[in-house]
């Protein structure tokens, strides 16, 4: 049989095995921010009514042709996203495999990586976080993939391939650590004035959280604070609060407690206050520590090389969104761009062409 048909039986092989995984990738993005098991139940459940659905009905991108986009059981509508999952993992399966084939042993390796940053990429755009179980995984997977496999790193020696696959993820832990941190001290406050006092409302809502309303719009509280010592400082022209009315008043709010006037207020004992609000203060991160630990996975898949082409393609790519966003909105305060999937973008750009455009890029200096 002609070599030709081998390598065609291998490439259909490929995009089929990844349209199946990229099935289970869409458990893993559906379940993992509700805190759900990814193993029980075994069969995927329609996130409307529950009910389990049957193999058939659940054959990667066909089923969900067939079915029109709906439950069989409900008909409630099912996204898009999740014959897009399934066809964007067949697709990048494929392409692994194809740009891989001359060294086939890092292709297992690759599929892996490719599947966490999928998961990680759909979680942060629906949820604006990536759970520890994908970059902490990422990180585990990939110093065991390197140990066990040192052509990842371009080497031939098991302990060479762990060692540069451990500079990898802390230069990748390092890198955002000190932007993250960085970005803190430089702009960590954003002061937000209101062209005229709009009526606020703070009420609990569950057991471990509240809900802020400010004018039309609402905010759960626990979206205000990443640390402990963040605050959010909110000038009053009215404050009712504990039973009392008091006017041009100044609050400071941590996540935990209140403090006004030369008292705290612990929010656990608290039902609510509300008042007219004129200005706020609140603290802001440059990026999520889900993003840090995130990309210490890349590097420790990709090596230390593929960290900084990351963070450069992601910090472009973000920076065109967002001006974007913030042409079309004057709310640009109030804009949340999740960073894990430009990182996700930078790393499979590496993975596939990254060295050939250094390479590219340097060969333009030279020139110049």
């Amino acid at each position: 049989m002609p070599l030709y048909y081998y390598d065609l039986f291998f490439a259909f092989a490929a995009f089929v095995l990844g349209g199946v995984v990229g099935s289970f990738l869409n458990v893993c993005i559906y379940r993992l921010p509700l805190g759900l098991s990814v193993n029980e139940p075994r069969r995927s459940f329609c996130p409307h009514c529950k009910a389990l659905i049957a193999w058939y009905e659940n054959l990667p991108v066909f089923s969900w042709l067939a079915l029109r986009g709906r439950c069989a059981h409900c008909h409630g509508r099912i996204a898009v996203r999740y014959p897009l999952v399934e066809l964007l993992t067949a697709t990048l399966f494929f392409l692994v495999l194809r740009r891989f084939q001359a060294e086939w042993i890092v292709v297992g390796p690759y599929w892996i990586f490719v599947a966490l940053v999928l998961v990680a990429t759909f979680i942060d755009f629906d949820h604006f976080i990536i759970p520890h179980e994908i970059t902490w995984g990422c990180a585990v997977a990939g110093l065991l993939s390197c140990l066990a496999i040192p052509q990842l790193m371009g080497e031939t020696s098991h302990a060479l391939g762990l060692l540069w696959s451990l500079v990898g993820a802390a230069t990748g832990f390092g890198t955002l650590w000190a932007v993250v941190e960085g970005g803190k001290l430089a702009f960590g406050k954003k002061r937000v004035v209101l062209p005229q006092a709009q009526d606020f409302v703070w009420q609990r809502e569950g057991k471990d959280d509240a809900r802020m309303r400010i004018g039309a719009e609402s905010e759960l509280w626990s979206e205000y604070f990443s640390r402990e010592t963040d605050e959010l400082v909110l000038r009053c022209d009215q404050l009712v609060l504990a039973g009392r009315e008091h006017t041009d008043a100044t609050l400071r709010c941590f996540y935990n407690r209140l403090e006004f006037d030369g008292q705290t207020y612990p929010l656990e004992k608290l039902a609510g206050f509300s008042g007219r609000l004129r200005e706020y203060v609140f603290p802001r991160e440059a990026m999520g520590f889900g993003d840090v630990y995130f990309i210490a996975g890349i590097g420790a898949f990709l090596g230390w090389k593929a960290v900084f082409f990351t963070v450069a393609a992601a910090s472009m790519a973000g920076a065109v969104v967002g001006v974007l966003l913030l042409a079309v909105s004057p709310r640009s305060h109030s804009f949340k761009i999740p960073f894990g999937p430009y990182l996700s973008l930078g790393a499979l750009w590496w993975m596939f062409a990254g060295p050939e455009i250094v390479n590219w890029y340097y060969g333009l200096l030279r020139v110049g």
